[in-house]
């Protein structure tokens, strides 16, 4: 007999599966329910016991095969798992590979003797087949053919579909970390291209609102220092003033509409944590016509009449000089032209600095005042989590971080946005490698109860350093240079053609939806029985930092709510 032996299992999206230690489901899983419009995942996990195997490949097959796409779980090396006095809600605090980058293509897997690995599959949300019970096999077949194991799961699509997302989500968007990883020029056709793909993947998952550089953006950047050039407005100074172009900014629009993205969320005009400068701002000398003798490759400006591309204003630029003031007073109106000419006014969210401490007040609030003086009502919303300066009036709309919420909740602050980031570690949902992703799909059901209007999150795709001193590779370095733990900084990586999706950003999506799923299950009955059917069982009420642990009772309470569902519409 053949000693070698394949061991193939399903088990669900929210397991994270380890090469160098033994694997126990945490719930048995071999079945589940969705909505028509949801996107589905669960895993197989798979254990070899032969020989290196270098051409094996997966076959699926069953009346769900035609719908699914299969991805290889790869792993992301960590130095930097967690800072040293991290809670105990974790799968492992030691530096080591972790589970992370979904890698299209199956048919050439590696098995690798002694350790277990896991496939994850995928019904998108695009999927048109009709409600009803759908059955997949998934097969590993050696190198001459022989099925090596097999395992089954069972998919009941119901006959209801979620409600659009009335969450505002933004992923902070880096497109200057595009154009130094795949090496093109700034505003080149190439950049556009990537630009839509890694736009079109944020809004898969669940970004409706994207980070704008009308201006490259001041965030996570050394003082001194500078990133890529980014700015999507034109500006030309001569002695009569500034004209500005916006034909960049258009095709921009343009693009937030192919992906379905509604909100734009204009970069910092204000440098990060205190207000104290003006962002980088490039401009031309002379009035907008095309010259020859300017290298335009860099920065996508066309030449001017007098000379070439030169920075104006920066980190040398005091934010409360009258040069800026009025440069602002010049630009601002223009924007807003711009924004009632396409009729934004319901979609644009401006910003003047994250996190203002007491000693920053004064420069914030002449920020703030002067920024108000010229957008005519039009929402400011910055990072704040100090509920004393939100009743002085410092900020609109509080971006407050998800471990200092609780005050800003008990005063029943209207249209409240949370955040986490790197500093959101102990005891409240985040999306590290080396947390389970319960703690990353948890926050749907937080964001859904507490009635969020927005979640901020600082990093789609930031391939750098802390303070952006240079730039990273993401598969080696998941950490910012061993600053943030891995998982803060990013949730895609750059694959050779366009993003690789992560898993921590599929658990995201799928929080979001169950926050959309209870939201139907409200609309069909009413809210209060909605969170007691949410609550029911649990010796202490879900907080932003109280909240069950195990992977079953989410599990449990998405497949209780899809019942509910389909007994109120389907009487079933």
């Amino acid at each position: 007999m053949s000693e070698h032996k394949l061991t193939l299992l399903t088990v669900s999206s929210l397991e994270k599966i380890f090469p160098d230690e033994p694997f126990h489901p945490q719930t048995a899983y071999t079945g589940a329910s969705c909505l028509l419009n949801e996107r589905f995942s669960f895993q197989t996990a798979y254990y070899w016991e032969g020989p290196l195997t270098f051409h094996a490949r997966v076959v699926v097959s069953g009346s769900l095969a035609g719908a699914v796409t299969v991805r290889q779980v790869g792993l992301a090396p960590s130095e930097l798992p967690i800072f040293p006095d991290g809670d105990n809600f974790l799968l492992r605090n030691t530096p080591g590979l972790y589970p992370d980058p979904l890698y299209p293509g199956t048919e050439d897997i590696t098995l690798l003797p002694g350790q277990w690995r896991s496939l994850w599959i995928t019904v998108p949300a695009e999927c048109s087949l009709p409600a009803g019970s759908y059955e997949l096999t998934v097969s590993i077949l050696g190198e001459d053919g022989t099925v090596l194991g097999s395992c089954g799961f069972h998919l009941e699509r119901l006959n209801a579909r979620l409600p659009e997302q009335t969450l505002i989500h933004t992923e902070w968007f880096h497109t200057d970390c595009i154009a130094d990883w795949y090496k093109i020029p700034v505003f080149s056709e190439e950049y556009w291209e990537l630009t839509f793909q890694y736009m079109e993947a944020a809004a898969r998952y669940g970004v409706n609102m994207i980070l704008t550089p009308l201006f490259t953006p001041p965030l996570d950047t050394e003082p001194g220092g500078e990133r890529t050039t980014v700015q999507l407005i034109d500006v030309y100074r001569d002695e009569n003033g500034y004209t500005f172009s916006f034909e960049k900014l258009e095709r921009w629009l343009a693009l937030c509409e192919r992906c379905h993205i509604r909100y734009l969320e204009f970069s910092h005009l204000f440098t990060q944590w205190g207000a104290g400068h003006a962002p980088k701002i490039m401009a031309m000398e002379g009035s907008p016509l095309q010259k020859d003798g300017c290298s335009t490759s860099r920065t996508g400006f066309p030449a001017s009449e007098k000379g070439c591309l030169k920075q104006i204003f920066g980190w040398d630029t005091d934010a409360a000089s009258d040069a800026y003031r009025e440069f602002l007073e010049a630009f601002l109106p223009c924007l807003m032209d711009f924004i009632r000419s396409h009729q934004l006014q319901e979609r644009c969210y401006f910003h003047v600095s994250d996190e203002p401490n007491k000693e920053h007040i004064p420069a914030y609030l002449y920020a703030k005042s002067l920024l108000e003086s010229q957008i005519d009502g039009l929402p400011i919303m910055d990072a704040l989590s100090d509920y004393e300066f939100y009743e002085q009036g410092l900020v609109g709309i509080p971006v407050c971080s998800n471990n200092h919420i609780e005050p800003f909740l008990a005063h029943q602050v209207p249209g409240l946005w949370t955040y986490y980031c790197c500093g959101q570690y102990r005891e409240v949902a985040n999306r590290f490698f080396c947390m389970p992703s319960q703690r990353n799909r948890i926050l749907g059901i937080q964001l859904y109860k507490f009635q969020m209007q927005g979640f901020l999150q600082w990093g789609f795709n930031f391939w750098n350093t802390m303070l952006s001193r240079r730039s990273i590779n993401p598969y080696c370095v998941t950490d910012a240079g061993c600053a943030f733990p891995s998982g803060d900084a990013f949730l895609v990586y750059p694959g050779e053609d366009g993003p690789v999706a992560s898993l921590r950003a599929e658990v995201l999506m799928e929080g979001l939806q169950d926050m959309r799923a209870l939201q139907l299950l409200e609309q069909l009955t009413d809210r209060e029985s909605v969170l007691r059917m949410l609550e029911d069982g649990l010796e202490t009420p879900v907080s932003f930092s109280k909240y069950p642990h195990e992977a079953a009772w989410l599990l449990s309470l998405r497949e209780k709510c899809n019942r509910e569902i389909n007994r109120v519409i389907n009487g079933k």
